[in-house]
């Protein structure tokens, strides 16, 4: 059995698409990381970069597996499972490089855009043009990648597929024309965005998703002292 410490952010949503593609089955721990349950002693003890997603996999390698990240996370469940992964070395090497560039790139790049368009208290105008402008680019360099190919690894769905696919939704809140401006990316995510696995990941926890302004008491939480406690 999985368990999985999430919440509904993009990197918590890659795991529950991920989860519900393979079909193993999990029992979802919901972490709100508005109330600071991500400082809880118990969570702790699974990832003390206090961030979700994780999972303790009961029936891991050696005994109880602890994991975070979650990118390591899907390698993980890919590999326990044959599935998402693909099996030609040439093509698996593909996929663990569009996973890297989601995590390096993409959800680096997006969630500091993220956070001066829509949660800093302050606006920085230097700040919004540049990570607004990498972000574009970083739809550039999907566009050239999915003009060329099915999918980030070539032609089968698989991981990296699902670690880019959260970060890309609501392009419209970012400036991004995608119909107009990347049609491949466009095309790439209606196709996955069709899949019922992803319907059902994507409904995991949804009605925990932030509809109301952010509180004071929140933003302490999730970009004040707490963060950086030492």
């Amino acid at each position: 059995m999985i368990r999985l410490y999430t919440w509904p952010t993009p990197n918590g949503q890659k795991v529950h698409i991920a989860l519900e593609e393979i079909g193993l089955p999990y029992e979802v721990v919901p972490v709100n990381i508005g109330a600071g349950d991500q400082f809880k002693p118990e969570f702790l003890a699974i990832t003390p970069n206090h961030r979700i997603p994780a999972i303790v996999d009961t029936e891991g390698p050696g005994g109880e597996l602890p994991l975070f990240e979650s990118g390591a996370i899907l390698l993980y469940l890919a590999e326990k499972t044959g599935k998402l992964l693909p099996k030609a070395q040439r093509a698996r090497y593909f996929a663990i490089q569009w996973l890297m560039f989601q995590m390096g790139g993409i959800g680096p790049m997006f969630g500091q855009q993220g956070h001066f368009l829509f949660y800093a208290q302050d606006k920085h105008p230097y700040a919004i043009e540049r990570y607004s402008k990498e972000v574009r680019r970083l739809y550039g360099v999907l566009e050239k990648r999915l003009a060329e190919s099915a999918y980030l690894a070539g032609d089968e769905y698989c991981v990296a597929d699902i670690a880019a696919f959260p970060w890309l939704r609501n392009p419209e809140a970012r400036g991004i024309d995608v119909g107009k401006d990347f049609p491949s990316v466009a095309r790439w995510f209606d196709q996955i965005s069709a899949r019922p696995a992803v319907v059902r990941g994507l409904a995991v926890l949804s009605d925990k998703i932030r509809t109301a302004p952010m509180t004071e008491e929140e933003r302490d939480i999730l970009f004040g002292k707490k963060q950086h406690p030492l």
